[in-house]
């Protein structure tokens, strides 16, 4: 018979702490009335013991137990009203896994049971993880912080299922991407910072298990600080393997991480932890329907950040990622909610300072998808320093731009400048804006180009899921085999928007594979395809256009007029303007010019102390005849580069020489030393 005992007091760790004489557990629950412990034998299979938490510290149930060590499975239950009205629904014939698990002896798997009503006392255990007691390693080596510069979004299965480099057992895998085959690839693109999508151990909704289909992309999670069995069967060390394996190749590494919600889905989903230990605190319950919970995130439930035990299991799980895994950085999937308090979004909510003042994280980079779909949800430029931004209006500005509508050189000029717009606040800068084409949620690069409108029909929904309004075009006939013009349209079209991205003042962010020429055959929601439509196709890799991604890379980064991160305003910088928007005669624009809704070119000299550079965009469908702007005292041009002549290489250009931009392309000149 295992003993449990109080004596030694409440632990200062939520969850399972092993010590060398047994193992401390506290769990946090403002409303249960009793808290067990459930013991498994060693294969996990039968539930051999049901401990009470002996213990109460306030709202943290606490216990411990002698001789129990290292590798110990085990669960919770938790018993209190089922008082839907107040927001209870305790059920102890559900197990629970613990919110504060480090690991998890197998993945979640969706089944009906695991929602039944409790009047049914459906056990069940059959159907749940384990927690694993455990103790990582901590002291994780980070990277010094600083911008994210070139970010590749890259989901961890889909990347290198079939990667012929990669070893078959690792396929898949977080570890495939400490094979050299794979750090290789990232290194010669120039990636700066991988943003890993979600590794949290998640489980899939319950209509995507009626189709038959599974979530590819993790953004389901139930447990924040156990990665989950099927994309890291190594756990934590796997984790720190791969960190370090990316810090040695000068990248840094961030996560995805998705706290705003649980894969426990709305009042009818699944009890697998939250719901069961404390509906009422953990989640926020519908203003009009109080028995309901609050669908700010979409997925049914939305986690209530403004209350502490929500904020310290935030706080803490960024913590596990950073001293365990060496994570250099986050990501927030839908992070407006982070912001969220009961009057509203609020640049200062409690979770907010609380994470930018954290000890451990507050030198750690953090990006937020500054948008939800509850009420005011849209926060596009409203987080403050030290928060950096994802932002859509960068995307859909350059896609309309190169679709070829009028009356966008304004909002093209402003996001070349790095969104001032948006961005213009205390302590921040172009910086604090991460610039993206694509995403993981939308077309690929390859389908934006060849395709007018989504098709989502492998989703089960009709059709219906996914953006409507994508600002996309295609460059001949969808679903017939092109032609080689189109397909050369198609690529030219590819590396303008590339050259777009990679000139613009900010973060520039591509989606893993788009330097590939990867498609999804017109699907702009492809979360629920764990199968080739968002695998990677290494075989039939477009390595001329992977080339030419790389190329964009070096310009970047040996050009500070490109990379620099103060906004573009016309400050003097080495005695001239930071920005020049030219016309066609190489002189400033005059006012009018920026109405004109026939005009389908921008042109720009950009300085950053010490270096200039020309640049043009041309959208139509003609050639452009220019006349440059005459370099500095000293200094002449050099063309760099041309999105219609990739394989064309550098060459000066003689003063006054007429320049001729061909349709469909960016050109990049260079101020350089006479």
């Amino acid at each position: 018979m295992t003993t449990i005992t109080a004596e030694h007091g409440a632990p200062e760790r939520l969850g399972a702490s092993p010590g060398a004489d047994g193992t401390h557990f506290a769990v946090f629950s403002a409303h249960a009335s009793r808290i067990e412990l459930c013991l498994f034998d060693p294969a996990g299979i039968r539930e051999r013991e049901r401990l009470a938490l002996p213990g109460r510290a306030g709202d943290v149930h606490f216990g411990f137990v002698p001789g129990l060590a290292e590798g110990a499975l085990y669960g919770l239950r938790a018993h209190g009203p089922f008082d839907l009205a107040r927001g209870h629904r305790f059920d102890p014939s559900k197990l629970l896994v613990d919110p504060y698990a480090l690991r998890l002896d197998r993945p979640f798997v969706y089944h009906a049971a695991l929602g039944s009503p409790p009047g049914r006392r459906l056990d069940t255990a059959p159907l749940m993880p384990r927690a694993v007691v455990c103790r990582p390693a901590g002291g994780a080596p980070v990277l010094p912080r600083r911008a994210p510069g070139f970010t590749y979004e890259l989901l961890v299965r889909a990347y290198t299922q079939a990667h012929p480099g990669v070893p078959a057992a690792l396929r898949g895998t977080l570890g495939a991407l400490a094979e050299p085959a794979v750090l290789d690839h990232l290194q010669r693109l120039g990636v700066e910072t991988v943003e890993l999508m979600p590794l949290t151990a998640a489980i899939d909704e319950r209509h995507l298990v009626h189709l038959g289909l599974g979530n590819a992309w993790g953004y389901n999670p139930v447990c924040q600080m156990a990665p989950d069995p099927r994309l890291v069967p190594g756990g934590w060390p796997e984790v720190r393997r791969v960190s370090d394996a990316l810090h040695a190749r000068g990248i840094r590494v961030l996560l995805d991480m998705v706290l705003n919600h649980s894969g426990e889905s709305d009042h009818g989903g699944p009890t697998l932890c939250y719901r069961g230990l404390d509906n009422a605190t953990y989640y926020a319950a519908d203003a009009a329907e109080p028995d309901r919970l609050a669908n700010d995130t979409g997925t049914g439930n939305t986690f209530a950040f403004w209350r502490e035990p929500v904020m310290r299991l935030g706080i803490d799980a960024l913590r596990a990622w950073v001293e365990y895994g060496g994570v250099d950085g986050f990501r927030y999937d839908l992070g407006t909610v982070l912001g969220r308090t009961p009057q509203g979004f609020r640049p200062d909510a409690p979770f907010l300072r609380r994470l930018a003042a954290d000890p451990v994280l507050r030198d750690r980079l953090h990006v937020m998808e500054p948008w939800d779909v509850g009420p005011g949800g849209y926060q596009v430029g409203a987080f403050p320093a030290p928060f950096l931004e994802w932002q859509d209006r960068f995307r859909d500005d350059v896609r309309r731009f190169w679709r070829g509508e009028g009356g966008l050189l304004s909002a093209l000029a402003t996001r070349l400048a790095g969104s001032p717009d948006l961005f213009a606040g205390p302590g921040r800068d172009a910086a604090s804006g991460v610039n993206f084409v694509t995403a993981h949620d939308g077309f690929t690069l390859h389908d934006l180009v060849a395709y007018e409108a989504k098709h989502n029909e492998a989703n089960g929904e009709n059709n219906r899921d996914g953006h409507g309004e994508n600002h996309s075009w295609n460059n001949g006939t969808e679903g017939a085999t092109p032609d080689p013009a189109i397909l050369a349209a198609r690529q030219r079209d590819m590396r303008a928007l590339l050259a777009t991205l990679f000139v613009a003042r900010g973060n520039p962010m591509i989606v893993a594979g788009d330097e590939l020429g990867r498609s999804q055959g017109g699907n702009n929601n492809a979360y629920a395809q764990d199968n080739e439509t968002v695998w990677l196709d290494w075989a039939g890799a477009d390595g001329a256009l992977a080339a030419f991604t790389a190329r964009l890379a070096r310009l970047r980064a040996a050009v500070p007029a490109l990379r620099a991160p103060a906004f573009l305003t016309g400050a003097l910088v080495d005695g001239a303007p930071d920005v020049v928007w030219l016309g066609a005669g190489g002189e400033a624009m005059a006012p009018g010019e920026w109405r004109d809704d026939a005009r389908r070119w921008l042109g720009a000299r950009l300085a950053a102390r010490g270096s200039a550079a020309l640049v043009y965009l041309h959208a139509g469908r003609e050639p452009l005849a220019l006349r440059l702007p005459a370099p500095a005292p000293g200094r002449t041009h050099r063309l760099v580069l041309q999105t219609d002549r990739p394989e064309a290489g550098e060459r000066p250009l003689r003063p006054g020489e007429p320049f001729t931009l061909a349709p469909r392309s960016v050109a990049v000149i260079l101020e350089a030393a006479a």
